[in-house]
C-alpha cells in the first residue's frame, strides 16, 4: 500500500477557494507536520532495541516510520503550494508531543501513540478530506488516512495480544493515560489557531452563517473523536465506564 507523492497526488489540480481558507489549510498542515514528526520518531526510537529475531516487527516499524516521513513531505508540500512558509507551532502542542517521546516502555508508547493518538488523527484526516477545498488536499488526506489506519491496526493488535499474555498491563495502561493527563493539566491543549483554522476550513469562508456551521462541524468532530477512542478501548477489553473515562482524559491536542 505504499504510494509515490509525486504520482499519486494531483498537485496541479485547479483551486478556487478563498484566501482565508488557504491560510487556514496552511495552519492545519503545519500542525499535521508537527505531529507526524513525533509519529516518525517514536517507532524509530524503538527499532534499535528490537532483537533481530523479530525481523517482521522491525520491518513493520521501519515501514511505519517511512509512512510518516512521506506524510511530513506531502503535508509540507501542500502547505507551501500557495504560501511562502509554514504557520504557527505552539509550545503547548510541543509539550504534549514530548510526552510521547519520553515514554520508555514500548507497549505504553504505542498505546498512547497508535491506539489513542493516531486513532484520533484518523478522525481528523477524514474531517479534512470531507472539507478539502481542492483535489490535492482531498487525495493526500485520503492516502495518509489509509496509512494511519494500518498503524492503528498494529497498535490495537499488539496491545490486545500483550493484554492476553500480561493481565497486569491493563493497570499500567490506565496509569500511563492518567499520568500524561496530569503532566499536561496546565497546558492549553489544542491551540486556538488550529481550532480556528479547522472552523474556517469547514466553513469555507468568513461569512458569519458559514462560520457558525464550521464551528458546529468542529464540535461534532471532537465528539466523534471521543466516541471512536471509547470504542477502540472497549475492543481492547476496557469496560464501558472506564473506556469513557480514559477517552476523556486523552490530550486535547488530539495526538
Amino acid at each position: 500500500s505504499q504510494w509515490d507523492p509525486e504520482a499519486a497526488i494531483p498537485w496541479d489540480a485547479p483551486a478556487d477557494h478563498p484566501p482565508e481558507v488557504e491560510d487556514a489549510l496552511v495552519q492545519i498542515m503545519t500542525y499535521l507536520v508537527e505531529n507526524e514528526t513525533v509519529a516518525l520518531l517514536v517507532p524509530a526510537r524503538f527499532l534499535g532495541r528490537i532483537h533481530p529475531h523479530f525481523r517482521e516487527v522491525m520491518q513493520l516499524l521501519a515501514i511505519q516510520a517511512a509512512d510518516e516521513a512521506r506524510h511530513i513531505e506531502v503535508f509540507t508540500r501542500r502547505a507551501l503550494l500557495r504560501r511562502p512558509s509554514l504557520a504557527l507551532s505552539a509550545s503547548g502542542g510541543q509539550h504534549s508531543l514530548k510526552t510521547l517521546l519520553d515514554e520508555p516502555d514500548f507497549a505504553l508508547a504505542f498505546f498512547l501513540l497508535s491506539v489513542l493518538g493516531e486513532g484520533t488523527f484518523l478522525s481528523l484526516l477524514w474531517f479534512i478530506h470531507e472539507h478539502a477545498p481542492d483535489e490535492a488536499t482531498r487525495v493526500l488526506t485520503r492516502l495518509a488516512a489509509q496509512d494511519e489506519a494500518r498503524h492503528v491496526a498494529f497498535g490495537m493488535a499488539h496491545i490486545r495480544r500483550h493484554l492476553s499474555r500480561d493481565p497486569g498491563l491493563e493497570s499500567r495502561l490506565i496509569q500511563a493515560v492518567r499520568r500524561r493527563h496530569d503532566v499536561l493539566a496546565n497546558t492549553a491543549g489544542l491551540n486556538e489557531e488550529v481550532f480556528d483554522a479547522l472552523v474556517v476550513l469547514a466553513a469555507g469562508s468568513w461569512a458569519p452563517e458559514a462560520i457558525g456551521r464550521g464551528f458546529e462541524a468542529v464540535v461534532a468532530l471532537n465528539r466523534s473523536m471521543g466516541d471512536a477512542r471509547r470504542r477502540r478501548l472497549q475492543k481492547l477489553g476496557f469496560h464501558e465506564e472506564l473506556a469513557g473515562e480514559l477517552s476523556a482524559l486523552h490530550t486535547r491536542n488530539f495526538m
